[in-house]
């Protein structure tokens, strides 16, 4: 796997821009691979469960990754472990595929002159090139695992909204059925202000994945999720909580609170501990129910975007085809030239130049036949008036 996925960075004094293009080239050369939009629903498993852990930095996303391994290990789920955050240092759980393996995060800062962000981007970019070959060593093991498990990087926005982010996300939802995992620190979260803001980046990220999606409120060892679980349920308890606050935050996020009321509705939430392994059950049956809904809702959507599409594109060929049939008959089969115009000015500039060259040449014989008065008599005179006459 690393063999074939090795990417070297050494220096060959290229710029920077042929750099990024044949990135972008890699890019575009891996969706083909993938061929996302195109796969048959032959080549669709039920299993393993692909479990994407995205949230932001410093809510215990790495930490309740590994107490996720530790509790399927010790009842007998069958788990494999995806590392994606490439600038991690160290991780405390084995990984099964790691981006680290293939793409050298600080190599990349170097090469492309990069601050960190912009290396973890790049680097995602780099990875996503050959994610079809991670599908296909998930695809062989599919029989002999239960639960795929994802950590991405903590700058949650270079993931969700990354073009990377989206090609490695339709390449797990077209394959097997996927759910999204998004982990809020629940001590933080007891400001209704945070709380809405985690509310409102959960929502866009259902809405931008069209995936299943479970709220997890990490960190129920020190403060308890059901506050949050109030607010969800109720919002004129939401509003209450709002009411010592007459900021005009406070104002915004009242309204925000109603336009929700429908999102909190189809939701599901479970409270975990990473420390302690608080909750570990409740979150497997939510992912568990989530996956029997992508089955029932989420793929039947899938597959009628991709009939859609298949349908638009049958709709842009049939018009090409149109177009050249209603050509071919306007010139009845005769070979048309097609004229850029080039030509036609090259050889008007050289027919331009002739003339000016035949014009300035009458001119000097002009001058030649009239010459000035006593050239004849006095040779050193003559040549200096023709210098003058002739002078640059």
């Amino acid at each position: 796997m690393n063999q074939n996925m090795d990417i070297d960075f050494s220096s060959d004094g290229s710029s920077n821009d042929v750099s990024k293009d044949k990135e972008t080239e890699k890019l575009s050369k891996s969706m083909k691979n993938l061929d996302i939009a195109e796969s048959s629903s032959a080549g669709f498993k039920k299993s393993p469960v692909i479990i994407i852990l995205v949230g932001m930095a410093g809510n215990g996303k790495t930490t309740f990754l590994r107490r996720l391994i530790t509790h399927t290990e010790s009842t007998s789920r069958r788990g494999y472990v995806m590392n994606l955050d490439p600038a991690v240092m160290t991780l405390p759980f084995g990984a099964n595929i790691d981006i680290r393996d293939t793409v050298r995060y600080k190599e990349v800062m170097k090469e492309f002159n990069l601050g960190p962000n912009g290396g973890i981007l790049t680097s995602l970019n780099l990875f996503a090139t050959k994610f079809d070959e991670v599908i296909s060593v998930i695809e062989n093991r599919a029989e002999q695992l239960d639960y795929v498990l994802v950590d991405t990087p903590g700058q949650i926005e270079i993931f969700t909204w990354s073009a990377s982010g989206s090609i490695i996300t339709e390449a797990f939802s077209s394959t097997f059925p996927t759910v999204v995992v998004y982990v809020v620190d629940t001590p933080r979260s007891t400001n209704p202000v945070t709380f809405m803001s985690n509310m409102l980046y959960a929502c866009s990220i259902l809405y931008k994945t069209r995936l299943p999606l479970v709220l997890a409120f990490n960190k129920v060892d020190v403060a308890k999720h059901e506050f949050a679980l109030e607010w969800m349920e109720d919002f004129e308890a939401f509003h209450a909580s709002l009411e010592s606050n007459t900021l005009y935050t406070s104002t915004l996020t009242r309204s925000m609170s109603l336009a929700l009321d429908e999102f909190y509705q189809n939701l599901r939430s479970v409270g975990v501990s990473a420390a302690l392994g608080t909750g570990m059950e409740g979150f497997f049956d939510a992912i568990d129910k989530s996956a029997i809904e992508y089955m029932e809702t989420y793929r039947v959507d899938l597959e009628k975007r991709k009939a859609e599409k298949e349908r638009l594109e049958e709709e842009r060929i049939k018009e090409n085809m149109d177009k050249l049939r209603n050509d071919m008959g306007k010139t009845k089969g005769q070979t048309v030239v097609l004229s850029s115009g080039l030509k036609d000015k090259e050889s008007g500039a050289d027919a331009s130049g002739v003339d000016k060259d035949d014009d300035d040449e009458d001119e000097i014989l002009e001058d030649e036949d009239f010459g000035f008065p006593g050239e004849e008599d006095t040779e050193d005179e003559g040549e200096d008036e023709e210098i003058a006459h002739f002078g640059f």
